[in-house]
């Protein structure tokens, strides 16, 4: 199980903060991916074959991002249509006439090219059988491509039905989500993730705070995937940013979705949605309730050279994991006078794991006699999460393109952990309870952020200028206690050791500021450049732990600055159909404050873990070439990059030959992990995806990555390499109308970490998805990792430790869900714009 192999879930808190770092404040701006202006589209449509103008039809532009509705216009009777007062960006144009088959264009409204002209548009005369595809020409691809951006519509990934987050991730092309639930883009797991543009205390694999597998998939409409972000963007996560969109319903009435999840082996989900406009005020109001259990297994061998012996030691566990989440969230989006919205927010959630594990552990030194003890571990951990924020934008009839934007809120997260472990001398005392150790960390993190936002267009209507500040303040208050059971009879009444328990503080403040200007070069080429400007200040302090060296404080502040350029070149008559684009940017990694504070906390007897004081904040320059082409309905993208990072930050692990004496014989070999700043890396790569329907009933999305990783050697050794690949491949089945299958496989060669390396995984997923009651409700089926193959496997070899680790989790899982539409959300048969709009999986 995961305990078995990765740091302890207290110890893990600190990676809470990789989603309340000061990379999570600036916002994605994807919800606002398309920029105010004054564009403007017209055409013709004509029948195929005879040339004669299709009168009355509507043309309906859509958001290219998301497909939300924008605009519609009908054609004359010559007909000629005619849309105008389009914010600029790019639209999908579709024609819906029941007398002819659909229709659809891509085109995009630029500064230096606000209008476009679509003449001569054919449409072709429908068959007597095609008033069915009327219904389902509105729906979204499942993925989107844009250069250096992806849009994944989760409703139409039916592999995370009953899942979560990380589910929705493990079918996104470019990342890669272990068995831990970390996530990774390029090789790199230093990413920021963000829900709704804003911080939410999400953490990056690892427990404590709002981990993505306790995030529902069905309260997550799309996901944005940013591979190379710019200067608007705040400079944290060298590997990009992830943007989970949460589903929003903006129509008149009372909407929602209530759905229920039910899977294998005591695994229960459900959720309800609702939303109710009234005037210029719509009311939103949820609840996601979570409660699975996991069985999962482990095996171990290492081999350490002592500096008289070798030891041996062989330790096996199995165990189980529980996962109970509840969160309940409100708010209100107000459309206020003079073209200003506000948004108020509040989200508070509970959060508890229960982990289990049962150790066997075989020792031998060179040939001496084996050795033989267990062992049991139980985590429980406790986390309380309050999330409040609220935005604010202004926008000017008189100054189109002008804007204003502001976002505030906090997160507030109270955690309890405390583990115990108790050891067994032989196996025929696993039934009398013996007295053990427990180490307890409480922590408190309180994080408070404020952003402000400004665009102006050039007064030549060519380009605009962006502005932004912003500033965020993190405080971390904990304390680690441990304590040992005197007594045998009473093996649970644990006393407090003053000498080995500390209390720790940590703050951190960062302002930042940026400036990015977007200008079009002619007709072919634009061009965006930036320059962020980031002031880092951490202090923290431990006392308590008596007579031991792990009591200090430590201090750091530094200024950074963050450019970025990029340039693009459009080929080709329409906009968008074939593209070049060049991006650099300057990103940083900042450690947290559990990978830098000096405080040792044990996984097991046997290892432990301690910060490193002298941890410093790792860059990157990143550089990004991507091609996208588009030929009809197919859409091809490649990539080629480069991440080169100094001062990177590597886990490393080593034999305590101290500890190891003083446990004395028998007790076992102790280790140890920490962080250190291994020097510099270049890594190259390249990717390629293609999103094409291969026919009526089968759309196909693949897309593979082949990069090369290299680890530093810190002028100790050579730098290692190896060459990483990634592939992934989605087949979605209409069989029927109302009946959808999905197959879906991924993998991942084996990768390299700063000792060795992780070995190669993969799974294959298959769901089925009925619409029923005409579209008002769903029944979806999911059997996810179809084969058993994930498993987690890692090797360390050094000069005196060789390590290999097997750890094999409940993947194999069947998910039945059910989801019933509410309000005005039912589809209405013949309406295209009746079809559920964020469905979010139809129980998914």
């Amino acid at each position: 199980m995961k305990t078995f192999h990765t740091i302890s879930a207290f110890s893990s808190l600190g990676r809470v903060l990789p989603g309340l770092t000061v990379s999570a404040l600036l916002l994605p701006l994807g919800a606002f991916a398309q920029t105010s202006g004054s564009g403007a589209v017209s055409g013709t449509l004509v029948e195929a074959g005879s040339g004669q103008a299709v009168p009355f039809s509507d043309v309906l532009l859509l958001r290219a991002a998301d497909s939300t509705f924008v605009a519609v216009a009908q054609t004359t009777e010559q007909g000629t249509f005619k849309a105008s007062a389009l914010p600029l960006g790019t639209y999908l144009l579709r024609v819906q006439d029941l007398n002819y088959q659909a229709l659809r264009r891509r085109f995009t409204l630029t500064a230096a090219a606000p209008t476009i002209q679509l003449s001569g548009l054919q449409l072709a005369t429908a068959k007597a059988t095609k008033l069915n595809e009327v219904v389902v020409t509105g729906q979204k691809a499942a993925v989107e491509e844009e250069l250096g951006k992806r849009v994944i519509n989760v409703e139409k990934d039916l592999g995370s039905v009953g899942g979560t987050a990380a589910n929705v991730l493990q079918n996104v092309p470019s990342v890669s989500v272990d068995v831990n639930g970390t996530v990774s883009m390029r090789g790199s797991s230093n990413l920021t993730i963000l829900i709704d543009g804003k911080p939410a205390g999400v953490s990056n694999g690892g427990s404590g705070g709002t981990r993505l597998d306790q995030i529902p998939a069905s309260r997550i409409a799309q996901v944005e995937v940013i591979t190379n972000p710019s200067a608007k963007y705040d400079a944290a996560g060298g590997g990009g940013v992830i943007n989970l969109i949460t589903k929003k319903e903006t129509r008149s009435g009372t909407n929602g979705t209530a759905a229920i999840n039910l899977g294998t082996s005591d695994k229960y989900s459900g959720n309800l949605s609702l939303s109710r406009k009234v005037g210029k005020a719509t009311w939103q109001a949820g609840y996601d309730g979570r409660d699975v259990t996991y069985l999962g297994k482990g095996h171990s061998e290492q081999t350490a050279l002592l500096s008289t012996e070798t030891v041996r030691t062989t330790q096996v566990a199995v165990g189980n994991e529980i996962h109970r989440n509840h969160s309940l969230r409100a708010g209100v989006d107000l459309e206020l006078p003079k073209n200003q919205t506000l948004g108020l927010n509040v989200n508070a959630g509970t959060e508890r794991n229960i982990e289990g594990e049962s150790q066997e552990l075989t020792q031998q030194t060179d040939n001496g006699p084996v050795q033989r003890a267990l062992g049991r571990q139980d985590l429980d951990v406790q986390v309380k999460v309050f999330n409040y924020n609220g935005n604010y934008r202004r926008t000017w009839e008189e100054h189109k393109g002008r804007e204003l934007t502001a976002f505030f809120g906090g997160v507030v997260i109270d955690a309890t952990v405390p583990v115990v472990q108790r050891q067994y001398a032989e196996a025929g005392s696993v039934g009398v309870p013996q007295p053990g150790t427990r180490q307890q960390l409480d922590l408190l993190s309180n994080v408070q952020y404020g952003q402000l936002d400004f665009t102006r267009p050039f007064a030549d209507g060519k380009g605009r200028l962006e502005l932004g500040a912003k500033v965020e303040r993190q405080s971390n208050h904990g304390s680690n206690s441990f304590g040992y059971a005197p007594n045998e009879s009473r093996p649970d009444d644990f006393v407090n050791d003053p000498a080995r328990s500390l209390t720790y503080t940590s703050n951190q403040v960062v302002p930042a500021g940026y400036v990015t200007v977007q200008r079009p070069l002619g007709t072919k080429w634009s061009a965006q450049a930036g320059l962020r400007s980031e002031y880092t200040y951490l202090s923290g302090t431990i006392e308590g732990g008596e007579g031991i060296a792990q009591r200090g404080s430590l201090a750091q502040d530094y200024l950074s600055f963050f450019p970025s350029a990029t340039i693009n070149r459009e080929f080709g008559k329409e906009p968008g159909q074939n593209r070049l684009q060049l991006s650099y940017a300057r990103r940083l990694n900042r450690p947290n404050f559990m990978q830098q504070l000096p405080l040792a906390i044990y996984q097991d007897p046997r290892s432990y873990r301690l910060g490193n004081p002298r941890l410093q904040a790792e860059f990157s320059n990143n550089i990004e070439l991507g091609h996208q082409l588009t030929v009809g309905q197919a859409t091809i993208t490649s990539t080629v990059f480069a991440r080169i990072t100094t001062n990177s930050i590597q886990r490393l692990r080593f034999i305590d030959t101290v500890a190891t004496r003083l446990a004395g014989a028998g007790a076992g070999l102790v280790t140890a992990e920490t962080y250190d700043n291994l020097g510099t890396t270049t890594n190259l790569g390249a990717e390629f995806s293609l999103n094409q329907p291969l026919a009526k009933w089968w759309r196909l999305n693949a897309s593979t990555s082949l990069y090369r990783a290299q680890i530093a050697g810190n002028g100790i050794a050579s730098n290692r390499t190896a060459l990483v690949g990634t592939a992934r491949l989605a087949n979605n089945f209409t069989i029927r109308p109302t009946l959808e299958m999905q197959l879906s496989g991924n993998v991942r060669s084996a990768s390299l970490t700063a000792q060795g390396r992780q070995l190669a995984w993969g799974q294959v997923d298959v769901a089925l998805r009925q619409r029923l009651f005409s579209d008002r409700a769903a029944l979806t089926l999911r059997v996810s990792d179809l084969f058993n193959m994930n498993a987690y496997r890692t090797e360390i070899a050094t000069d005196v430790l060789n390590n290999t680790r097997y750890s094999k989790d409940e993947t194999r899982v069947g998910w039945l869900g059910f989801t019933w539409y509410i309000g005005a959300s039912k589809a209405k048969p013949g309406r295209i714009e009746a079809a559920p709009q964020g469905g979010g999986g139809f129980g998914g």
